[in-house]
């Protein structure tokens, strides 16, 4: 099950609680909502010393979908588990109609756009814009569990693919 994250009045991330406890800290006025999602809560007052638990973040990334789940490294309980789908079939389809539009440009009775294809030229690094949208999928949230949850490690599967 999902955990609910914390964080105290400094922002700084605490130990993950269980919804329940959540709905009580809101309920009593000792917290407020912070995020939607990754639900995160706000505690009204600053924890002076706090204590956390030891959390991994673990990728699985994928071609269509990439699982993230954070664990407890000394429990081996899963504190939060989700999936992010990538863009990738949409961002094949713009390329794709931009292309049409430009090549349909070039047969219009108008003044004639020559096609460019010898100066280009791509930086080290280059990646294609779908596994570029996938990358930076993954790097954005995994940012954003590290503001509210207290990450000590990340693991990541390693995968091959083809491009």
């Amino acid at each position: 099950m999902n955990k609910v994250f914390v964080v105290d009045s400094n922002r700084q991330p605490l130990a993950p609680c269980h919804p329940a406890k959540a709905r009580k800290l809101l309920r009593d006025g000792q917290a407020a909502v912070y995020r939607a999602f990754p639900f995160t809560i706000a505690l009204l007052r600053a924890v002076a010393e706090p204590v956390a638990p030891p959390l991994r973040v673990k990728i699985d990334p994928g071609s269509k979908v990439t699982g993230l789940a954070i664990v407890n490294d000394t429990t081996g309980e899963i504190v939060w588990a989700a999936e992010l789908e990538h863009r990738g079939p949409m961002i094949v389809a713009s390329l794709l109609a931009r292309r049409g539009v430009r090549r349909g440009r070039r047969s219009r009775k108008t003044r004639y756009r020559t096609p460019r294809f010898l100066n280009r030229r791509r930086r080290a690094g280059w990646l294609p814009p779908s596994l570029a949208s996938r990358v930076a999928n993954v790097v954005t949230w995994g940012a954003r569990l590290r503001r509210v949850s207290p990450l000590q490690a990340v693991s990541m599967e390693l995968v091959r693919f083809w491009f």
